[in-house]
Order: C-alpha cells, then sequence, then structure tokens
C-alpha cells in the first residue's frame, strides 16, 4: 500500500499575494520591536531628510531604525549581513515590508545618526520605566571590555617608533639621492618609481610622526594627573656646574616608556586585560542594571581599563536617563577610590562599593590616610550591607553575559570612542527590548 502525504509541489505559484503579517506568529519580537519603535519620537531622524525634494527618496527611517535594532536584539551586527537578512529571514522581511537597502546604505545610516540612535538608549529606558520595569530601587554598576575595531598587528611601541622614523628618514634621503643621480648610473639600476617610493615611505613616517605625538601627549596629561611638571627634572646645579641630586623620575615629563603602544587604526582604544589571559585593543564599557526587571538604566564607555574613576559618570547618566537617583547603587572592588568616595559624599544614594574580593573585605585601612575608605569597610561588617552586596552577581554580571554570550557582541564595528559609544548605547537599547518583550508579552 503507498504511503499518502500531504501536499507538495515546490513549484506551485500562490494565486493571492500572501500578508506579511501571516509569516510570524504573534507574539513575535519582530513585531514587539516595530509596534515599539514607531511609539518612539524619531522626529530627529526626520529632520536630516527635511527639504529633500520628491526626487530624493531615502528608505524610511522608521524602517531603517526597525532593521538596524532588530538585527542587533538578534546578534547581526555587521551591514553586510544584515543586507543578506532583508532577503533570507523572515522577521526582517516582515519589518522591511518589501524593501531591500544594500548593505553600504545600512552602514552609512548607522553612521550619520550615531547620535540619535544613542538617544533611542533613553528613550527606551523612559518607556520601561512607564511600564513598571524600571523601580531604582537598586542599580548595579559593572564594566566588561569589549574589543574595539583594531589590529594589534597594526600597532607600534614608542621605542620602535623612534627606531622606525631613523630608518624612514635614511631610506628617504637614499631614495633623493638616487633620483638625483646621473643618467647612466641609473641604466644599471632595476626599474624602480622613485617618486612613489619616497611618497610611501612619507606617508609612513608621517603616520609615525603622529602617533608618537599622540603617545607623548597621552603621557604628558598622566604626568600631570600624577603632580608633575615640565621643569621637574631640571635640578639647579652646584658651583661646579653639576647637578645637586639626581631626578626621582626614570624618564622626563611627557615621555612615555619603551613599551606603550599605538594602534594605527583606532587611535583612541587602549591595551587591556582580557579574561582568559591575554590584551587586545578594546573599550571599557559601563552599565548600570536596575533590580526590577535587568534593564539597563546606563550605558557608558571609555578607554581607561580601570573602573575606578567610573562610578560618578555612570550615576550622572542614570539620573539624566531616568530623571531620578536610585536609592541604592552597589559596585565591586574595581570601583574602590577615595577620591570618588570623596565625590560622591552627598550623593543621596546609598553607595555600597566592595573593598576586596567577596569574603576578604576585613582590610587593614588607615583611617587617617583613607577616612571614607574605612567607613566603607566598616559598613561591610553590618549583615544588611553584606546581603545588599550579594545581590550585584545576579544584577549586574547577566546583561553582560546576555550581550556577549547570547546576542555575540563581542567587538565593536566603528571606530573612534564617539562612535563606539554610541553602539554600546544601540546595543543595550536591543537588549532592553528583547528584554521588555519577554516581561511584557510573556
Amino acid at each position: 500500500m503507498t504511503s499518502s502525504y500531504l501536499p507538495y509541489d515546490p513549484q506551485q505559484q500562490m494565486l493571492l499575494p500572501p500578508a506579511l503579517q501571516e509569516w510570524l506568529p504573534d507574539g513575535h519580537l519582530a513585531y514587539y520591536i516595530s509596534d515599539t519603535i514607531d511609539a518612539l519620537d524619531l522626529s530627529t531622524f526626520h529632520a536630516r531628510y527635511a527639504g529633500g525634494g520628491p526626487r530624493n527618496q531615502p528608505f524610511h527611517p522608521a524602517m531603517m531604525v526597525k532593521v538596524l535594532v532588530y538585527g542587533y536584539a538578534t546578534g547581526v551586527f555587521s551591514s553586510r549581513k544584515l543586507a543578506k537578512k532583508l532577503h533570507e529571514d523572515v522577521a526582517f522581511r516582515v519589518l522591511a515590508a518589501g524593501n531591500y537597502p544594500a548593505h553600504r546604505t545600512i552602514c552609512d545610516f548607522r553612521a550619520f545618526h550615531l547620535k540619535e540612535l544613542s538617544d533611542l538608549f533613553v528613550q527606551v529606558v523612559k518607556l520601561a520605566r512607564e511600564c513598571g520595569l524600571v523601580k531604582l530601587g537598586t542599580i548595579a554598576v559593572d564594566g566588561t571590555k569589549i574589543k574595539a575595531n583594531a589590529s594589534r598587528h597594526k600597532a607600534m611601541s614608542y621605542e620602535r617608533m623612534k627606531k622606525s622614523e631613523l630608518e624612514l628618514k635614511a631610506q628617504i634621503d637614499a631614495l633623493l639621492a638616487k633620483a638625483k643621480a646621473a643618467d647612466l648610473a641609473e641604466k644599471n639600476e632595476p626599474a624602480l618609481d622613485i617618486p612613489a617610493e619616497i611618497s610611501r615611505r612619507e606617508d609612513r613616517l608621517a603616520a609615525i610622526g603622529a602617533a608618537r605625538a599622540r603617545l607623548e601627549e597621552r603621557q604628558r596629561q598622566a604626568d600631570t594627573e600624577r603632580g608633575r611638571s615640565a621643569d621637574d627634572d631640571n635640578t639647579p646645579p652646584d658651583g661646579d656646574g653639576k647637578a645637586l641630586k639626581k631626578s626621582k623620575y626614570k624618564y622626563k615629563f611627557g615621555e612615555p616608556k619603551p613599551k606603550a603602544q599605538d594602534n594605527f587604526t583606532d587611535p583612541e582604544s587602549r591595551i587591556m586585560k582580557r579574561a582568559g589571559g591575554g590584551f587586545d585593543y578594546s573599550y571599557n564599557a559601563q552599565a548600570a542594571v536596575d533590580d526590577t526587571a535587568h534593564i539597563i538604566v546606563a550605558a557608558e564607555l571609555t578607554n581607561s581599563g580601570a573602573d575606578s574613576r567610573q562610578l560618578p559618570a555612570v550615576l550622572a547618566a542614570v539620573k539624566a536617563n531616568t530623571g531620578d537617583d536610585p536609592h541604592q547603587v552597589v559596585a565591586d572592588a574595581g570601583y574602590r577610590s577615595e577620591a570618588v568616595f570623596e565625590t560622591l559624599r552627598d550623593h543621596p544614594a546609598e553607595i555600597i562599593v566592595a573593598l576586596g574580593r567577596e569574603g576578604r573585605q576585613a582590610l587593614g585601612i588607615d583611617p587617617n590616610k583613607r577616612p571614607l575608605s574605612a567607613a566603607m569597610a566598616e559598613r561591610f561588617k553590618s549583615t544588611a550591607t553584606q546581603d545588599a552586596y550579594r545581590r550585584r552577581k545576579w544584577l549586574s554580571e547577566p546583561p553582560n553575559g546576555w550581550i556577549k554570550h547570547v546576542l555575540g557582541f563581542r567587538q565593536f564595528s566603528m571606530r573612534g570612542i564617539a562612535k563606539a559609544q554610541a553602539e554600546w548605547k544601540l546595543v543595550c537599547a536591543a537588549l532592553n527590548l528583547r528584554r521588555m518583550a519577554n516581561m511584557m508579552c510573556a
């Protein structure tokens, strides 16, 4: 007896056009993002195209924002992959509604609207608070290192820069001498485009010189913050012309260490230690997470590898984004700093910052030198403070884990700290919308 199957004819044509709304089930994330974006204020996106006339017909900003946000919410960050998904993925086709922008168009739209995309994060946070998903009872602050769009092989140390500059100058001088040689001598030389070779080396020399200047300026700023000045190496001579004492500093003011590096592809990124060992050019992404529904209420970015100075800026962002201060703030030992405690002395929130690893909080702190740190250590002796701090792990660490392991966002697509910060806020806004969809549509 032959088997009986349901009808299957791959060549069957549809007699009536299908409705896009029938392609996805009710409650799909794409519908939630589409409805939410329609409810947000996109006037700043439209303002860029005002007065373009009927001949200038760009893609609708709402459609482009929906595609970008849904892409980031589902782990698709590349403009080429987004353009491909518009042809192959049902959810993307529903959001685009028959539009197929090229990858260059998507890339340009994201680059042109960095500020507008950053502002969307604030709108999403305010919407979450209106929905009761943000109450600012307790927030946890944590940082995570995310790779910059920079190659480790396109970097050079300060010591190597000085050597390369000398080598390139010598090569340029040799090429100039060869260019001035007699015609007879040139006949015996292999064919060589001397002007092009000189130009290539001059461009390389200029790039190294700019990188060296950035390192020296960065070192001057760091030395100034440490209390040094440009004349602290000059010791007064005695009567015999000899210095009375040797400078206590190993390097001159503004002189970087020989191993200090600068990257040519993204000069604003910095070498940072990554989890599991090793170093990468990265940015330090900061996130403040509300305890009600794990909504990120502040997303900041810095190129400083240390977290110790970041807490005031993050708390200021929380106030700016939500219009209010939290009742309690918890952060790990990476944020401990006497100077930061002094800055936040009058902050209305209860600040709880660990002074060491969990279970090792009893540190020998001199109350005369660091009174605020000693007061924080004394607070950690209470059970209430210890219980509040234990909540930090399940508040601040899950969103960073979701971003890296669920969404797969481990490296920025854009270069420069301003563009990277805008992309970080776009990622956090997409994660918030995904979280809100799960909480409200469950």
